[in-house]
Parts: C-alpha cells; structure tokens; sequence
C-alpha cells in the first residue's frame, strides 16, 4: 500500500507562525493551484471558482447558487417576499465563504489584488444574502461582525492595484469611499463612536496617509506655506517675490484661494 505521508511535500517548506506563506504549482490537471502553508500541513485552491474545486447543484458556489434561486422566486412571484435561507443553507454558505476567505488571504500575500477584490466582493455578497433572507436573526447576524474586515481588504487591494498603476487619486478614493462604507456600518448599529478605534480604520487610514504622499504637490497650497515661512523668518524681499508668484498662479487658476 503506497504511503500518503504528507510528509515528504510540507518538510521542505516549513511553516513559519505568523507568516503567510503561499505558493502557485501546477496541478495535475495542468492548472495553476494556490498552495498556503498552515500548521498542520497545505492548503490547496483553485483560482477559479470554488477554491475546493466543487460545483454545487452544479453551480460555481452555494452562493450563486441560492443566488440563483432568489431570482427565480422574483421571476414566478414578482418579490423577494417569501424567500429565505434556512439555518442549515446559510450555515452551509458561510461555510464555503471561509474557503474565499484562505483564498483571498493567499492573494493578498501573492499580491494579486484582482483576486483579492473578486472574493473580498462574493464574501460581501454572502452577508448581504444572509443578513436579508436568514430565516433567524442568528444566521442574518452571525458574519456581520467581518464586514468591516472584509470592507477593509476589499479596499486595499483596489487601492494598492491603482498604486501599483500609477493611479494615486483612484486609490485615494477607493480609501475614501471604503472608510465611508466601514463608518455606515457602524451608525447602522449604533456604535458610531467605535469608529476611529476601529483596528480596520486605523489600516486605511494609514494607508490613506501613504497615498497622499504620493501624491503631487499643490503648487498654491506650497506657495502659501514658503510665504509664511518667508514671513516669519523677517525674509521680506523673498517674500514679496513669492506674494508676486502667488497672485499670478492664483490668476491663473481663477482666482481660487
């Protein structure tokens, strides 16, 4: 009887607590699989689909499918009324958005923020499903509390693919509106005040700072603080030739101040 040690494949790749360590290989299908080393051995996705390869009911996921259901129960009642999610269907899906959610983490650590984004956004999708159609409020609340975490990575990712594209202003406001969504949140359930204490909050906002680095310099704004400086240094001729500078780019842009 041939060995099925696991042996032999995880001990030249150690597992490193606190690390995310990940790899592509090819399969023996010849399709390219997310390997991500945890304690007890491997864990193998595909980077396609449902990460574990299935189809349930022959769908891509248990999301799309029950997705699918609720449209047909719109098509034949022309509602969503009547349409819910039993405590074992939602117990199922959030089963299989924790496969999403390995998979999302190995692409973050890749760096393949596109992948990030698609299974960040079909997680978002399954609290939506659930917190609107679970039959028990248990179900409709049990994943709510990720939804900033899962807002927060989403962000990122699009924020650090635009970086990556040059794109500073996009990331910006990618930062921008996923803060917003994160601060919604938390006014829907009355905890307003958790907001800037938020370990979510705290990232983007870091994040925001570095994209404004990045950004380029507003040659009004840079004036204005070399003409006080100039002025509470008594360098009034230096001054005078900035206040001239000044006034002639504020011509140009209007007159805007």
């Amino acid at each position: 009887m041939p060995s099925k040690d696991l042996r032999p494949i995880i001990q030249d790749w150690p597992f490193e607590s606190g690390q995310i360590k990940v790899r592509k290989i090819r399969g023996l299908d010849n399709r390219v699989k997310i390997q991500m080393r945890v304690d007890l051995g491997v864990l193998q996705m595909e980077t396609e689909g449902r990460p574990d390869g299935q189809r349930p009911f022959n769908y891509e996921s248990l999301l799309e499918y029950h997705l699918a259901r609720l449209e047909s129960h719109k098509r034949r009642n022309g509602t969503d009324l009547g349409f819910s999610l039993s405590p074992d269907e939602c117990l199922a899906i959030r089963d299989e958005s924790l496969q999403y959610y390995h998979r999302y983490l190995a692409s973050f650590a890749m760096e393949d923020y596109d992948m990030v984004v698609r299974d960040t956004q079909r997680n978002l999708d399954v609290l939506d499903l659930c917190c609107k159609y679970g039959e028990q409020e248990s179900d409709r609340m049990a994943l709510e509390a990720h939804r900033p975490y899962i807002i927060m990575m989403n962000t990122r990712a699009k924020a650090l693919g635009a970086i990556g594209n040059g794109q500073y202003l996009t990331a910006l406001a990618h930062v921008e509106r996923g803060l917003v969504s994160i601060r919604d949140f938390f006014k829907k359930y009355g905890t307003s005040k958790s907001f800037n204490h938020s370990p979510e909050v705290v990232i983007l906002k870091a994040l925001r700072r570095e994209v404004r680095k990045q950004l380029p310099v507003d040659p009004i704004r840079k004036l204005k603080q070399e003409l006080a400086d100039a002025v509470a240094e008594e360098r009034f001729e230096d001054a005078a030739q900035l206040r001239d500078s000044l006034e002639a780019l504020l011509k140009q842009h209007g007159g805007q101040s």
